[in-house]
């Protein structure tokens, strides 16, 4: 392992019933990762679709496994009582705050607009040197490439600055994915000319 130490992943998945089946075993796939290279677990805190499964296999390998969920979803997602430590939160910002609190670095695997706002609030952070956590996204069937698109193209006219791409690892592969998370951030400098544009 490349890590110095073991890490707190956060991992952002879905929580969906209706994805195909592939996503929830990419979800297993991780958390067996995970465990195995000796890391833990911070989750959205339910047993349900990706959520549950990287969780469970986490678990499976042996890793210490951390739930936070908002009240108000405790009944919706049913919440993951098998954790080792299952928090609940009065509210969606109150979330994202303790799992950003507890995490050293966070991967995003594919889901919708809830993984979508997870994703660009660390990322945003990284480029405006809010924090030196590792972000890296884990698509391999190219559920994201849009998104990729559509951010090189924010990049193109000027509405984002190169450096947003220092701040994310981009990759289709689960071994690949846990490399980026403990390898060495490149450290970001952050100008005023930058918070002229903190749109990024």
């Amino acid at each position: 392992m490349n890590s110095r130490k073991p890490l707190a992943v956060c991992v952002f998945c879905s929580s969906s019933g209706k994805i195909d089946r592939r996503y929830v075993d990419l979800a297993a796939e991780v958390g067996a990762e995970l465990a195995r290279r000796g890391h833990s677990l911070v989750s959205g805190g339910a047993q349900v679709s990706c959520m549950g499964a990287v969780a469970r296999a986490a678990r499976a390998g042996g890793a210490r496994t951390v739930g936070v969920i908002p009240e108000g979803l405790v009944s919706v997602e049913i919440s993951d009582e098998d954790n080792d430590e299952l928090i609940v939160t009065a509210d969606m910002r109150a979330r994202k705050g303790e799992m950003d609190r507890r995490s050293d670095a966070f991967l995003v695997l594919p889901g919708g607009i809830g993984t979508l706002e997870e994703l660009f609030e660390v990322w945003t952070a990284r480029v405006l040197a809010m924090h030196d956590k590792p972000v890296v996204i884990l698509d391999p069937t190219g559920v994201y490439e849009p998104l990729r698109e559509l951010m090189v193209g924010l990049t193109d006219q000027g509405f984002a600055r190169p450096k947003i791409w220092d701040a994310v690892g981009w990759t289709s592969g689960v071994p690949e994915a846990f490399d980026l998370l403990e390898r060495a951030q490149p450290r970001i400098e952050f100008s005023t000319e930058d918070y002229a544009e903190a749109e990024l």
